[in-house]
């Protein structure tokens, strides 16, 4: 099922109003759907270098809008459903200092989730989930898809498709690698 959903994703890219399929894809992607917007970002920039920007600001819109979805399950259905589970567990003493916890943190885990290739819709709904202030986690959202989406249309406008390679297989991990080095030096300036 995944394939197939990968490739009516990748298909989009070449439709003829692929910018609003862009937009559907990265709004659905940040609240549940399994399939990056990356996937059609990269081949529509491609085909067309010149809209390279406002591509990116397409998915970048479209992305944080589907965060505020994905926000709002975590906010509304968590309470519904999730919230009596745990009651009849007795686990509800430990979800409350799990949200103080993930809410001290919060923005950080937005902006690594959003640049890295972890799934951006898992922290969109535990962000509504554990009440996070909905100013930091909007703000931290449009950094970070910002970040991530601008990057791959600044590098794909200035060298074309010999850097699709590079952005397809390592972006993330360069992402990821450089949130890690963040994350040593803030320690380092804090503990040594």
């Amino acid at each position: 099922m995944i394939h197939r959903l990968y490739t009516w994703t990748l298909s989009l890219a070449e439709h003829p109003r692929a910018l609003w399929a862009l937009a559907l894809v990265a709004f659905i992607e940040s609240s549940f759907f399994p399939i990056p917007p990356d996937l059609m970002l990269i081949p529509m920039i491609l085909a067309a270098r010149s809209q390279a920007f406002r591509i990116a600001f397409v998915a970048v819109v479209a992305s944080v809008a589907g965060g505020l979805f994905g926000y709002a399950i975590g906010a509304f259905a968590f309470e519904s459903i999730g919230q009596p589970i745990l009651a009849s567990l007795g686990k509800e003493g430990s979800m409350a200092a799990f949200n103080e916890k993930f809410n001290a943190y919060g923005t950080w885990a937005v902006l690594i989730a959003g640049v890295t290739p972890f799934p951006f819709k898992v922290i969109t709904i535990m962000s509504g989930w554990t009440g996070m202030s909905l100013m930091p986690f909007v703000l931290s959202a449009l950094v970070a898809r910002g970040l991530r989406f601008f990057a791959v249309a600044l590098l794909l406008y200035y060298f074309g498709p010999p850097i699709r390679r590079f952005i397809e297989k390592h972006l993330g991990l360069v992402f990821t690698g450089f949130i890690v080095i963040l994350g040593a030096g803030f320690f380092a300036i804090r503990y040594l």
